[in-house]
């Protein structure tokens, strides 16, 4: 079998779609976990910002013993009959509150059977914990969630499962954008004014104009700093001028930050403690990205780093990010 690298031109989504992102569709997967849980007061939130239809699902993997023997057949189908009582319960819950919701149910690799139903069925946003049955560890994210949010090629919702649960009925009241001025990080800002918008919450726009680097052997002359002071004069009032604009379409209670500083993810998660933040929404790409990875290095650090809720938008198309060597590989090997 003959496969080449899928390549594809910069068919980005329009100024429009981007600007008018928003969801319809939410998958929610779950363990049974009370870990895996902490997602559902969040999808609850965002269910009714965006008028979303849910969908809860449990993948079931066959646990094998220490003698290498598979699990007991009515035992397995006894796990079964309490995983569907147990999402039928959410499903149930969630259209009592006025919500549509549904369930699925599978067999198999975890990872593989979500990523084949948010492929199958056009979810556009995946609200996951960070841990779940395996419990918490001092990894930021569990090996399963760290697969579907690498591969799952949507928006997606990370909740910090070790961070206390929310009282009931706290909403999100404080959401911060990182922008970068460019057209592909602002399809954040409709999911943030809808949400800021159901929830009451305040937005916080951040911008981080970087200092320039000077690669050398020796400390910068004066022409060296002259000339990047300029530079940042220069990105400093672009910014604002863009800001203005910005400030002057953007609805309800919106505060607007610039800084100066080398490391743009350093400053934005200093500012993310400070301003005690609820949810960080942000694009997955800004605008040096392309398509070759499925998030950008602001985007990546956040997903690796953060400690508060993130919810990435994701500006491509799924058929726009092309496949990691181990994918092709993997596809290859299916082939044969």
């Amino acid at each position: 079998m003959f496969l080449r690298r899928r390549t594809v031109r910069a068919r980005r989504r329009s100024a429009d779609e981007r600007g008018g992102m928003m969801f319809h569709h939410i998958l929610v997967p779950l363990d049974g976990s009370s870990l895996a849980e902490r997602v559902l007061m969040q999808a609850t939130a965002l269910a009714k910002a965006f008028g979303a239809r849910v969908t809860f699902l449990r993948v079931l993997e066959e646990q094998w013993g220490t003698c290498l023997q598979p699990v007991d057949p009515l035992e397995w189908e006894m796990c079964k009959s309490e995983a569907r009582l147990y999402l039928e319960g959410l499903a149930t819950a969630f259209q009592q509150a006025g919500l549509q919701a549904d369930f699925a149910m599978f067999e198999g690799s975890a990872a593989q059977r979500i990523m084949d139903y948010i492929q199958s069925h056009k979810v556009d946003l995946t609200i996951i914990s960070s841990h779940g049955r395996s419990g918490l560890s001092e990894w930021n994210s569990g090996s399963v969630i760290s697969k579907i949010i690498l591969r799952s090629r949507v928006s997606t919702l990370i909740v910090r499962a070790y961070l206390p649960a929310p009282q009931e009925g706290a909403g999100f009241e404080r959401l911060m954008v990182p922008l970068d001025c460019s057209k592909r990080a602002e399809c954040a800002l409709a999911p943030a004014t809808a949400l800021a918008r159901a929830c009451n919450s305040r937005i916080l726009i951040a911008h981080v104009v970087r200092r320039p680097e000077m690669p050398c052997r020796t400390l910068p002359t004066e022409d060296d700093l002259e000339l990047a002071n300029r530079l940042i004069e220069r990105n400093q009032r672009e910014a604002r001028k863009y800001f203005e604009t910005l400030r002057s379409r953007m609805p309800g209670d919106v505060h607007i930050r610039l800084f100066v500083d080398e490391n743009v993810s350093g400053r934005l998660h200093e500012l993310v403690r400070d301003e005690k933040i609820d949810l960080v929404i942000l694009s997955a790409h800004g605008f040096s990205g392309g398509t070759k990875w499925p998030y950008g290095s602001v985007a990546s650090n956040f997903i690796l780093f953060g400690t508060v809720p993130l919810l990435v938008v994701q500006d491509l198309l799924p058929e726009e990010v092309e496949f990691s060597e181990p994918e092709l590989s993997a596809v290859q090997k299916k082939g044969h």
